[in-house]
């Protein structure tokens, strides 16, 4: 018999679908990989049809707009609530690229999956509708459950206790234990080769002062929002720190910066797309930027306070509620010379990032792949009973 394959779909709607996905791929595949066909696709740029191409361009562009303007993020997740689960669906399928759905239904047809993962609602629509009816699984990376991640599937996994519990409640005819379970944080494994590691001796491998007080600017993997304004704040003050600004795809903002040819106390190193983030936490004694889920998760995974700067979404206002008010270990300053400020603060004295520093701990061990990766299993043996064997 040939072995069941498990589909693992990327989607670049935010780099925040994409690590999840990566994380889970590569400890399902170490795990399961003899028993079990492991297939990892580009679903939408490898299917070779047109509209599903734009649609991720536009998911892409929505994404960001949103961090352009708030009022925007806000308003689009409004609707996505107010709509419901099956009409908001329908409508975002629609509207952002009409005749997308057929051609991604008749690509996943191609594919012969057996078991769908998705860690974005778009790539298990077309699981869902299709027609071969895969085995599905969502992986919701954010805090609370919205309505686009509520569509059916088999199994819905949630990475909080208070998202499991008010997912139950919200949606309460939709999920029961038995369709929703609450998994730790997916999270990149590289980032486990770093926790716990010298601050000090990375930032000597960096190039950077080792004992300069250092900061990590992010805004995301696209670098749109008020890290240009922060970080012209921070050397307006000539803070005598370490001040790394992830400008990720927003190349204008990078040659910006490296033009500037700023020389202070602070030492400037504006970086482009990078591939070693958690290097970058790894050394920080501080994280800024907007809540998003993947910024947050990580920023605690490291034992770091972090300033949040934005919320781009209704979304993105409940994963920075709940570090703030749940874990702790956040701050809301939107206020960009007040960030300055407060970095600067932190920097004269690090004692007052100790309350920031130890709420980390309540989480330290909600990270891994691990139960993700048997909950995948479980179920796959729920169709396919000879694989526990």
């Amino acid at each position: 018999m040939s072995k069941p394959r498990v589909l693992f779909p990327y989607t670049e709607a935010g780099l925040g679908h994409i690590q999840p996905m990566i994380s889970i791929a590569d400890e399902f595949e170490r795990r399961y990989g003899d028993r079990v066909e492991c297939v990892r696709s580009h679903f939408f740029t490898e299917a070779g049809d047109k509209n599903l191409e734009i649609f991720e361009r536009r998911l892409r562009g929505e994404v960001e707009k949103q961090n352009r303007s708030s009022a925007y993020g806000f308003f689009g997740t409004f609707n996505m609530e107010f709509w419901r689960i099956h009409l908001a669906t329908w409508a975002t399928m629609k509207f952002l690229k009409f005749g997308n759905r057929e051609p991604g239904r008749r690509y996943m047809d191609e594919l012969r999956p057996d078991l769908v993962f998705s860690t974005h609602w778009a790539t298990n629509y077309y699981a869902v509708t299709c027609k071969t009816k895969p085995l599905t699984i969502m992986y919701c990376p954010d805090v609370e459950v919205n309505s686009l991640f509520s569509y059916t599937c088999d199994l819905v996994l949630v990475s909080n206790r208070s998202g499991y519990e008010h997912a139950l409640k919200k949606h309460c005819k939709r999920f029961n234990a038995d369709n929703l379970k609450q998994v730790p944080v997916l999270i990149r494994k590289e980032a486990y080769a770093y926790r716990g590691a010298d601050k000090k001796e990375i930032r000597r491998k960096l190039g950077m002062d080792e004992d300069k007080f250092t900061v990590v600017i992010s805004e995301g993997g696209y670098g749109i929002g008020k890290l240009e304004k922060i970080c012209l704040e921070i050397l307006k003050r000539d803070l005598p720190i370490n001040l790394i600004a992830v400008c990720g795809r927003n190349a204008g903002l990078y040659e910006k910066f490296t033009a500037l040819g700023y020389k202070g106390r602070t030492d400037f190193y504006p970086m482009g797309l990078v591939d070693n983030m958690p290097e970058l936490l790894a050394c920080a004694d501080l994280a800024c930027g907007k809540s998003g889920a993947n910024s947050c998760a990580e920023a605690c995974f490291f034992g770091l306070p972090m300033i949040i700067t934005k919320y781009a979404t209704s979304i993105e206002k409940h994963i920075g509620k709940y570090y703030i008010k749940q874990v702790g270990n956040a701050i809301k300053i939107f206020k960009p010379s007040a960030v300055a400020e407060k970095i600067a603060q932190f920097a004269a004295d690090p004692s007052l990032m100790e309350p920031y520093i130890r709420a980390t701990e309540s989480q330290r061990n909600n990270y891994g792949a691990g139960e993700c990766a048997d909950e995948i299993f479980a179920l796959l043996c729920k169709r396919f009973p000879e694989l526990s064997k």
